[in-house]
Order: structure tokens, then C-alpha cells, then sequence
């Protein structure tokens, strides 16, 4: 729970949202509301309109870095990332277009178009870009418009920026992100080493491979360049790297409860995930295994429950499930941790159990 910023970590000290997203390297974020929850669980006092207001700024931007699923990443780190893990997801591409009725010359056309659309700082919103691209003869019917749109991305002409109220936005990356770090491929691969570790660990290299879309090979080498800066340990037999800050760091008192969102990194940067998840509960936290995850109460590391909100004009409305029986004093604690959550929105709570 150090590693993952969600108790205080003997060296980092997260200022804002771009310490945050640069300390992980890339936080999921299909869900806004979840993302940004992410940023605001881990920056206690933020609001939601502090977190806003950072993306604004592009202090971090949402894209589709590695495994075909949105994330937050720094916005300096955007173009270098989509070249070292968006390679073997482009390359899969052809596959889908095939299916979709799509070329490669559609896609490289729908790049251009919503590039020149958005030249100049213009930033429109999906319904705006599909116009764009049926405009331009492309076809956006049923997935193929989600397709272009993800490519053009995946190439690193746009980017997924803040909502304009309920409307995805997207804008050019050159003009979002218009100083980018150009590591050379072996520092990048130690870059994504260092952070997915000192981020996530104890873990593995196979961990490192799955999360970024790397090869096996590839993240080895990932943490042969980090070097001292991860630490070998064993996990219940099994060989593991952590940030090595974190080996001599002293066990101080914290809160240890939090109410997380259902896409956060606490367990979605995970495959194996009983050290966190009593696996008679994982269908709660994900109903049907259809891959939405619930948000999470989780009590000194391990999922006790779930909650679902409901935003209201007036106030939030907050239903929690428990998934181990709470006593009084747990109540409290959960109640103190959604009331953070409702002040975070700067809402009145309505919570129910």
C-alpha cells in the first residue's frame, strides 16, 4: 500500500497530479470519474475540481498507451510511451480492421483528417470527430469509429482530453504534450521497470510484461537498465522485485482504510490478485467477471467491501456492500473515508448500508 501511494512512502512526497501519475507511469482510466478519483484518493484535500483543473493544464492526459486501454500517463512521457508499448498493439490492428471492414490507408486517412480538425488548438468532441471523419467519406457505423478513433490516438496525433460536462474531448497531442522526453528504447524500458515497480511491487518480470504489453524479453531488460533502484525479494517462495527505498523504510502508523475506485491500479495492475481479494469475493467486485470493477472498501490491504454511488444535484448518495461483516468501529471508519470522498466532491453524503 506504500508503493501504491496510499500510505505515506519513505521517499516520494506527490505534490499534485503529475507527481502522482509520473510516480505510477500510467494509471488506468477508461472511467473518468474513476481516474480521477484514483488521483484525489492519493492527494488527500484535493477536490474534484483541483483534479479537473490539473488536466487542464495537461499535467498528465489521458491515451491508449498498451494494452488497447485508456490510461492516465505524464504528458511529457505520451509520445514515447505509445512508441515502446502501442507497437505490438498496432501491429495486431490489421486483424480488427479486417474484421471491421476497415484498411490501413482508412486509418491513416482518419489520423490526417482529425489532425487537420483539430490544428490550432481546437479541441472537439467525439459526436464532432465522427462528423469529421463521415465527412471525409470515412465510415464510422458501428465499431469502426471507435476504431479510427483509437488509431489516431495509438499514432500519436490525438489525445483524449478532460470532458466538456458529459462530452469525451479530443485534442492534438503535439499541442497537448509540446515538449516530450525522447528516451532511446533502452532507457525508456527502464524508465517503465522503475516506475511499474516501485509503483506496484513486490512483483515480477512476467507482471512487468503483462501490465505494459511488453514482451517477457523486453521487461527484463526493463529492469536490468533500473538496476539498484529495484530490490530482489521472495513473496511465499516466489521471486519478486520492490523499490529498494522501500527495504530499511520504518512501519509508521497510518489509516489504513480506503474507499478506492472500481478502476484503480490497487487491483487492475494486477493478474494474481489473492493477496488483496478473497477469491469467494471477487464476483461482488466483479459481477459476471465481465471486467467492470466495483469500487472497492479495502481494510489493511484486502477488499471488505464495495460501494456504488449515485451524484445528485443536492448531494451524493453512497450504498456500501459489506463483504465481511462490519463492526461499529469499522462503520466509522468507512463512513469517515466515503465522507472524504463526498467533501472531495464538495457534496453533502447520503450513505446507506
Amino acid at each position: 500500500m506504500t508503493s501504491l501511494l496510499l500510505r505515506p512512502h519513505p521517499v516520494a512526497r506527490p505534490e499534485g497530479v503529475a507527481d502522482v501519475v509520473e510516480w505510477f507511469g500510467a494509471m488506468q482510466a477508461q472511467d473518468v470519474a474513476s481516474g480521477e478519483w484514483s488521483l484525489g484518493v492519493r492527494l488527500p484535500g484535493r477536490t474534484h475540481a483541483d483534479v479537473r483543473a490539473a488536466l487542464e493544464r495537461c499535467e498528465a492526459l489521458r491515451t491508449w498507451p498498451m494494452r488497447g486501454t485508456v490510461h492516465l500517463v505524464p504528458s511529457r512521457d505520451a509520445h514515447w510511451m505509445l512508441a515502446v508499448t502501442g507497437v505490438r498493439t498496432l501491429a495486431g490492428a490489421a486483424t480488427r480492421r479486417a474484421q471491421l471492414g476497415l484498411t490501413e490507408a482508412d486509418a491513416d486517412r482518419a489520423a490526417d483528417v482529425l489532425g487537420a480538425a483539430l490544428a490550432g488548438g481546437r479541441r472537439l468532441t467525439r459526436a464532432e470527430c465522427l462528423a469529421a471523419l463521415r465527412a471525409a467519406g470515412l465510415d464510422t457505423a458501428g465499431q469502426r469509429g471507435y476504431h479510427l478513433l483509437w488509431y489516431a490516438s495509438q499514432r500519436g496525433v490525438t489525445c483524449i482530453a478532460p470532458h466538456v460536462g458529459k462530452e469525451q474531448t479530443f485534442a492534438l497531442l503535439d499541442e497537448w504534450a509540446p515538449d516530450p522526453r525522447r528516451p532511446d528504447r533502452d532507457e525508456a524500458l527502464g524508465l517503465l521497470a522503475r516506475r511499474y515497480v516501485r509503483s506496484h511491487g513486490p512483483v515480477s518480470a512476467h507482471d512487468l510484461a503483462r501490465w505494459t504489453g511488453l514482451t517477457v524479453t523486453d521487461a527484463r531488460r526493463g529492469i536490468a537498465v533500473a538496476g539498484d533502484a529495484l530490490a530482489p525479494v521472495e513473496v511465499d517462495g516466489a521471486a519478486a522485485l520492490v523499490d529498494a527505498a522501500l527495504l530499511d523504510a520504518p512501519r509508521e502508523p497510518v489509516d489504513d482504510l480506503h474507499t478506492l475506485p472500481g478502476f484503480d491500479e490497487y487491483l487492475l495492475g494486477f493478474k494474481d490478485r489473492a493477496l488483496m481479494l478473497d477469491p469467494a469475493h471477487a464476483d461482488a467486485v466483479v459481477p459476471g467477471n465481465n471486467g467492470v470493477f466495483q469500487s472497492t472498501v479495502v481494510r489493511g490491504g484486502r477488499v471488505v467491501g464495495t460501494w456504488k454511488r449515485t451524484l445528485g444535484k443536492s448531494a451524493v448518495t453512497v450504498t456500501v456492500q459489506q463483504l465481511t461483516p462490519f463492526d461499529a468501529a469499522l462503520r466509522s471508519r468507512v463512513e469517515a473515508a466515503l465522507t472524504r470522498y463526498a467533501r472531495y466532491l464538495d457534496l453533502p453524503l447520503c450513505l446507506s448500508w
